[in-house]
């Protein structure tokens, strides 16, 4: 009886070690640390900067990193839209990027800017830059107007976005497109964009100056 006892203790005492320097070596040991913070995704952003502001040192454990402090850390980066990050043991913080994509040119305070879907403004724009003109009483990304505006732009394809030279909203329901040959077309509100779009894409086959798709149930054509 006391052999069993005994050897029920021996066997406590070393299944305990075990878990004690098991989590040791998980939890406060460079064994299992940071040994590389890898960036994907990034095209514009270097990815130094990216590791910058993701602010894990290396040789951190990496099962102590707080993975949703390192995300908003590094999605407070201007050029950032949104970020993943994942623990890829032994020893690697995976940071995966989705940058801003510019969609339109605004006038702010007398530059040119570039906006993103989202109207957060990602720089001025070069000369060289071939974007929207978005034209608007308040070029922010709080504004309602500009929001329609935005939203409209994004959900155009690629090919009618190509086509537009500037994108009006005096309200967010008054959204009107000019493309580049001179025609214009009257949106109205963002509501039914990919539905308005294709039938854009349709009646552009047809000679006329402008269009009225602001409700896509009744289309005028001029």
């Amino acid at each position: 009886m006391r052999t069993t006892i005994w050897r029920v203790g021996l066997a406590t005492l070393l299944t305990g070690g075990v878990v004690g320097a098991a989590t040791w070596l998980v939890l406060f040991s460079s064994v299992l640390g940071v040994r590389d913070v890898r960036i994907t995704g990034n095209v514009s952003v270097p990815a130094d900067e990216v590791r910058r502001a993701a602010g894990v040192a290396p040789g951190t454990p990496l099962a102590r990193v707080n993975l949703d402090e390192v995300r908003g850390r590094v999605a407070a980066l201007t050029q950032v839209e949104s970020v993943r990050v994942d623990r890829a043991w032994p020893g690697t913080l995976q940071v995966s990027v989705v940058e801003r994509t510019p969609l339109a040119l605004a006038r702010v305070d007398g530059r040119a800017v570039m906006m993103d879907r989202y109207g957060v403004v990602l720089g001025d724009a070069g000369p060289a830059v071939r974007l929207p003109l978005l034209r608007v009483q308040r070029p922010v990304a709080d504004d309602p107007a500009t929001r329609s505006a935005l939203a409209v732009l994004a959900a155009l394809p690629d090919g009618l976005r190509g086509r537009v030279d500037e994108v009006g909203a005096p309200s967010p329901a008054s959204v009107t497109l000019r493309l580049t040959d001179g025609r214009t077309a009257a949106w109205g509100d963002a509501e039914r964009s990919p539905e308005k779009a294709r039938i854009l894409e349709s009646l552009l086959r047809r000679p006329a100056r402008s269009y009225d798709i602001s409700s896509p149930d009744v289309v005028t054509v001029k």
